[in-house]
């Protein structure tokens, strides 16, 4: 299986770097985030959020930060808690960790990938299984956390301001659609079914020998 994990390389080995290096970072914020908060980077930019939606203009914006003539300045309004409150500490964190806890399993899950590729083969139905699973991680995996980090931010903001209430179409206004995650997910699923293909003939042609 040399030629295997020849093929795997530099990769293999730059995933398991980036894995550990993360973990150990993860695990140094946990601990200094016990004694200050607002070091935890997982949790976002502050108890602030935008609402870009509702960006105009004025001429004072234009004198303020001196736009040329033919030109004009957008003013978005972004709404900061002075004493957040414990509910928008939680509002917080949750625009924050679903994408990290995205990363993380996607990272887990490929470095696992790795390994028993390097150690079985590339192309074993075990291998077609794994990027089965991490295909189906990514694609669900960053619409779910998109929404849920979405929802977060419309929530908090509902805290801030009388200008937005919580809802769907606030939801909206606060999410993006993570679309090269979506097509990196495909590209992986597909990947998978070619895999698969790969080894059912491997196995075939192993049997005729």
């Amino acid at each position: 299986m040399s030629e295997d994990r020849k093929l795997l390389e530099p990769l293999s080995t730059v995933v398991s770097g980036v894995l550990r290096l993360l973990v150990g970072v993860l695990a140094i914020s946990v601990v200094l985030s016990l004694f200050n908060n607002d070091i935890a980077f997982w949790s976002g930019p502050g108890n602030c959020a935008t609402a870009d939606w509702i960006s105009g203009s004025s001429s004072a914006a234009d004198a303020m930060f001196s736009a040329r003539n033919g030109a004009h300045v957008t003013a978005v309004p972004q709404y900061c808690a002075e004493h957040p409150s414990n509910y928008q500490h939680l509002l917080r964190v949750l625009g924050g960790v679903p994408t990290l806890i995205l990363l993380i399993g996607g990272l887990i899950l490929l470095n696992r990938l790795l390994q028993s590729a390097a150690r079985d083969g590339v192309y074993t139905t075990q291998t077609a299984s794994r990027l089965h699973l991490l295909g189906w991680w990514l694609l669900l995996g960053s619409v779910f956390a998109e929404v849920i980090e979405a929802g977060a931010r419309a929530a908090l903001l509902a805290t801030l301001t009388d200008n937005v209430t919580f809802s769907a179409e606030a939801v909206l206004h606060t999410s993006a659609f993570p679309y090269l995650t979506v097509l990196t997910a495909l590209g992986v699923l597909t990947f998978a079914r070619i895999t698969r293909v790969g080894a059912t003939m491997r196995e075939d042609l192993e049997g005729t020998v």
